[in-house]
């Protein structure tokens, strides 16, 4: 075995380190290979709902497709954000917290298998199991932190151990309502969903768990990053397979063209400012954190709304060229206009800064109705906002 920091001088297995609260000011904070590895293992997850999604839409199921593509995306956002900000603070990297940790991947991986049957039949068993176990694993993760702790920060980590229990509770009690009660089961995820955002809240109403902002920009940007990587490559799986099984090259370009277009649009504005700078207290952290779940969600449905219109080029999906236009201009506009609302509007000096991107998200649902060009045209609008939002940011401060 490899010498580590929890290993001593002569070989021996030192004390594990005690679980306290790292420094908010800690200089180099960077993200582990293990939070990498975490990122990775959860995309298959998204991947998975992605999949489901395109045939959910490509059969004329596009509103039931988009709920529990939803559903299933809250599962997943929210394990990867919880996880993300306990590292953040008490990230101890021995042997107890990545065996924790790998516990939580299993987790996700278990959710993803039930992905298909969560969609195809309403049978959410499987999902909710996966998730159960990513947040029984934190738990502990959090019971640990309390046991190494006092006063106001060990209350802090009871709380967040005793609200994740009882929410995880009522995911079990869903499980009993009839497979048939669609209506009293989204009601239920509904609550519970809105349960699960209160425990933060209510953990840390007197007292801030100590997150590093570098640290979480980075965190963030990264699965930013991986979450548009999965849309790359699933775009680009489609338009092969439609090449290879149709030879439509020429309806296939210009849905390839524009998706590139989208997707390189979409890294350029999300990374145009260092958030960092931002995240100062935690009422700006929560709603900058939680509005990820819109960025994050859209980010990933832009590559299943490119496969949707792949398919419909080539004549495999069951809707209209308007939808499959949709299934590409709706996410996109959403993540423009959040990332401009939670991310950039923050940085911008005047008017004519604020305007491209929300301007560029309505222009983009305009291009839906393009038809078959839909997906080139809000790609080429998507690049215009990047080259005007450049333009503007090199023009020369105005004094006083």
């Amino acid at each position: 075995m490899p010498r580590s920091a929890w290993s001593s001088p002569s070989g021996v297995l030192a004390p594990m380190p005690v679980m306290t609260a790292r420094s908010r000011t800690e200089e180099h904070r960077a993200s582990t290979p293990l939070e990498l590895f975490f990122d990775l293992c959860f995309v298959v997850a998204v991947a998975q709902a992605g999949a489901r999604l395109v045939h959910a839409v490509t059969e004329g199921h596009a509103l039931t497709g988009v709920g529990s593509y939803a559903a299933v995306f809250f599962a997943i956002w929210w394990a990867w954000v919880n996880f993300s900000w306990f590292a953040s603070a008490y990230d101890t990297d021995d042997p107890l917290y990545r065996v924790v940790t790998l516990v939580q991947i299993t987790g996700v991986l278990v959710l993803a298998a039930g992905v298909p049957r969560a969609f195809d039949g309403g049978d959410w068993t499987v999902v909710v199991i996966g998730y159960v176990v990513m947040r029984l694993a934190l738990t502990s993760q959090w019971l640990r932190a309390a046991h190494c702790t006092r006063g106001g920060e060990r209350r802090v980590a009871l709380r967040y151990a005793v609200g994740i229990t009882v929410v995880q509770l009522g995911w079990i009690a869903m499980l009993l309502l009839p497979a048939d009660s669609r209506g009293a089961r989204t009601a239920v995820f509904v609550v519970l969903a809105l349960a699960e955002l209160s425990v933060p809240a209510l953990a840390e109403r007197d007292r801030s768990t100590s997150w590093h902002p570098h640290h979480i920009g980075e965190r963030y940007g990264l699965f930013t990053i991986i979450v548009l990587g999965e849309t790359i490559a699933a775009a680009t799986v489609a338009v092969q397979e439609a090449v290879y099984e149709h030879d439509a090259l020429g309806e296939l370009l210009p849905i390839a063209a524009g998706g590139l277009l989208i997707v390189f649009s979409a890294w350029w504005i999300y990374f145009a400012v260092p958030i960092h700078d931002y995240l100062r207290g935690s009422r700006e952290a929560f709603i900058w954190g939680y509005g990820h779940f819109l960025i994050f969600g859209s980010a990933a449905a832009i590559g299943a709304g490119i496969e949707v219109a792949v398919e419909e080029a080539v004549g495999k999906a069951h809707v209209s060229d308007t939808v499959a236009a949709a299934a590409v201009t709706i996410p996109s506009a959403l993540f423009l206009l959040t990332v401009w609302a939670l991310h950039a509007r923050h940085f911008k000096r005047d008017l004519a800064e604020q305007l491209p991107l929300p301007v560029a998200a309505l222009a983009i649902l305009a291009c839906t109705f393009a038809g078959g060009w839909g997906v080139f045209a809000a790609g080429l609008v998507a690049a215009a906002a990047v080259t005007v939002g450049v333009l503007l940011s090199r023009r020369p401060a105005v004094a006083g």
